[in-house]
């Protein structure tokens, strides 16, 4: 008996002193990470390995435990994988396919990894080998090409797309990523656009698509000819371009844009959109507007609804979003139903735009306002393209374009059934009046205001130039403009130490230069014109009290001084307008023996003495500086692509690739 038990407890301690039994793909994991050929002794061992389900933890653990001496060690093996993979991608047999990419993505993130400045090796050398990097390199983006454009599984085209988005971000600044010269070479643009061209393929892969092209688009964009952006500028197919109405089961890049953009709002109830995800969909509406001018007949294109794209199957980033901008977005508030009536993409943008701009924190705001000056410069241009130079204002194109408004006490709730349908010139205006009026605050974005007033100077110089009567409430403008003046003046110490105020004070006081001048060429009536002197007279004391501040500034020695003096020339017009008129408002009062004049008689007196009034002609008003994203906006797009870089990256992760999913799609296909 007691033998027994002896031989029992012997048999227990044997087995609790094994190993548990690795997996036949993991040995050979440790075959490939080993100094010898793992083919030597199994001429078979390629085949066998993608005939295995790979084991993404293990593989990339094993890379990650690497440092970049031992990696160099083994470079020969590395090469033989990735040159198997890329080989494997050819089979008939879609397991070895879904396999391969899948291994060619671990492989990709691991040896990046190691790839730091002490390492002392070079990526492309680690991965392929340099004499072989170009044929490898070709021969990868041959295979995904054919399995992107063939009549192969959704699925397997979804996950060409991740290891391509696993390409472009595994450097945080894209420009540093020297894989992608062969990107760039062997170009894949023709494959993109034909998964943008069916609205299956569109709705199941359109937001990687277009993230993908927005990021090829921006890699080394000021250094060197970028095919992408050659190819994205000169589309002009109607299909592509989605203006083919006949066609309407089409469309191509601007059509998944247009999804995508009117998705970020329209959410699914089950499933909000992050802020994130939405990074890298304005980037392809900016990169679209701005490269191509064929997209401004998308941008105004009429639709009766923006249907839901399918979302991103990867999840979306769970970095809390902005609770405001959150909370709007599923607010009934802001009834968002294009059911309602005709939209276009631009109402969707504005709308969108009317949310995210409550948050002047992030980039959202500057890019939108990157867009809004770049777009009405681009299409105010093209002088030939009578279209696009329009629709913004053609009053026989009206919309009823409903603007979120940020809660204030001083003011009422506006009720939807009262927004009046119009010209989409007059939400542009709205957007950009709601935010002078709603962002004057401590923490003063300077820079945000200043493109704000610059897209109201580009909408009024068009006006001008085309003699656009605009039916508009000007009065609204008038009013937040000075109310700005006055912010400024309340905070001249805080801002001064900060900001060159007297910049944005003159681009505000030339506006009033721009309709005191020319407003007889473009405001609707003739009682508009007398409605500007009257605000102009009415808050008079505003104008005087800027007028005393520059002027104070501009006598001295200190640094405003040459600023300042701008703002005390420009200001000219405006103090002869209110020592014109105050001195016969003030007669006619003490004549009539009123205390108090009303605004019917104070607009009496300003038209009985324009007769008399002297003003001078100021030249240059109706000039502005042309886009030009090099180099004022470059650091921006910079840093706005590495964010996007960093959340594909981290969305497109080992394990989001649905590996379970694939495999079972392909099991029963030999």
């Amino acid at each position: 008996m007691a033998q027994v038990e002896k031989k029992a407890g012997l048999l227990r301690k044997s087995s609790a002193s094994k190993k548990p039994l690795k997996e036949k793909v993991v040995l050979m994991y440790d075959e490939i990470f080993a100094k010898d050929d793992p083919a030597k002794n199994n001429p078979r061992f390629w085949e066998e390995l993608f005939l295995m389900r790979v084991n993404l933890e293990y593989l990339e653990g094993k890379l990650e435990s690497l440092d970049g001496d031992d990696l160099m060690k083994i470079k020969d093996n590395v090469n033989s994988l990735f040159h198997h993979c890329i080989q494997a991608l050819g089979e008939e047999h879609q397991i070895k396919v879904v396999n391969a990419l899948q291994t060619l993505c671990a492989l990709l993130w691991g040896v990046h990894q190691k790839n730091k400045s002490t390492s002392g090796f070079d990526i492309i050398n680690m991965l392929m080998g340099f004499d072989k990097a170009e044929l490898r390199m070709k021969d990868l983006m041959e295979s995904l090409d054919t399995l992107l454009c063939g009549e192969g599984s959704e699925s397997l085209k979804s996950l060409c797309l991740k290891l391509l988005l696993c390409l472009v971000t595994v450097t945080d600044n894209i420009s540093q990523n020297s894989i992608l010269e062969y990107v760039m070479i062997n170009s894949i643009f023709e494959a993109i656009l034909q998964i943008l061209s069916t609205d299956p393929s569109r709705r199941q892969h359109g937001y990687d698509a277009v993230v993908l092209l927005a990021l090829l688009v921006n890699y080394r964009k000021y250094e060197s000819v970028n095919p992408y952006i050659v190819k994205l500028s000169i589309i002009d197919d109607e299909t592509t371009l989605n203006v083919n109405k006949e066609e309407e089961n089409q469309g191509g890049f601007f059509s998944a844009i247009t999804n995508m953009v009117g998705s970020m709002f329209i959410s699914d109830a089950d499933e909000k959109i992050s802020v994130q995800t939405n990074e890298a969909v304005l980037l392809a509406l900016y990169e679209a507007v701005h490269l191509n001018r064929n997209f401004i007949t998308v941008l105004a294109q009429s639709h009766p609804e923006i249907g839901m794209m399918s979302t991103p199957t990867t999840p979306v980033p769970t970095t809390p979003t902005t609770p405001s901008s959150m909370d709007v977005m599923n607010s009934a508030e802001l009834p968002l139903d294009p059911n309602l009536q005709t939209s276009n993409l631009l109402i969707t943008f504005l709308k969108y735009s009317s949310i995210v701009m409550q948050d002047t924190k992030g980039i959202f705001c500057l890019i939108i306002f990157i867009i809004l000056a770049f777009f009405i410069f681009h299409s105010y241009c093209i002088l030939q393209d009578q279209y696009a130079n329009s629709f913004l204002h053609d009053d026989n194109m009206n919309f009823r374009v409903n603007l979120h408004r940020m809660p204030m006490r001083h003011r009422k709730k506006a009720a939807d059934k009262n927004i009046p349908s119009r010209p989409l010139a007059c939400a542009v205006l709205d957007l950009m009046v709601e935010f002078i009026v709603t962002h004057m605050m401590k923490e003063f974005p300077m820079d945000l205001y200043m493109r704000c007033v610059q897209v109201v100077h580009k909408l009024i110089c068009y006006q001008k130039k085309c003699r656009v009567r605009l039916h508009y409430t000007w009065r609204e403008l008038w009013s937040a403009l000075i109310n700005l003046l006055k912010f400024l003046m309340s905070n001249e110490t805080t801002l001064l130490s900060k900001y060159n105020i007297f910049q944005l004070a003159l681009q505000v006081v030339n506006l009033f230069n721009m309709f005191i001048t020319y407003g007889d060429t473009f405001l609707p009536t003739p009682n508009s014109y007398d409605e500007l002197y009257y605000e102009i007279v009415r808050m008079h004391q505003v104008f005087d009290n800027l007028y005393c501040m520059v002027l104070r500034l501009s006598t001295n020695t200190g640094q405003w001084k040459e600023a300042a003096s701008k703002v005390t020339h420009a200001l000219v017009n405006v103090r002869a307008i209110i020592n014109h008129f105050n001195p016969k408002i003030e007669s006619y009062a003490a004549v009539n023996h009123i205390s108090q004049l009303s605004e019917d008689q104070v607009l009496e007196v300003v038209r009985s003495n324009y007769d008399t009034l002297t003003l001078k002609l100021q030249d240059g008003l109706d000039q502005y500086e042309r886009y030009s994203e090099q180099p004022k906006e470059a650091a921006f797009f910079k840093e706005l692509v590495r964010s996007i870089s960093l959340n594909v990256r981290k969305n497109v992760s080992l394990n989001t690739l649905s590996q379970d999913f694939l495999l079972k799609e392909f099991s029963s296909i030999s």
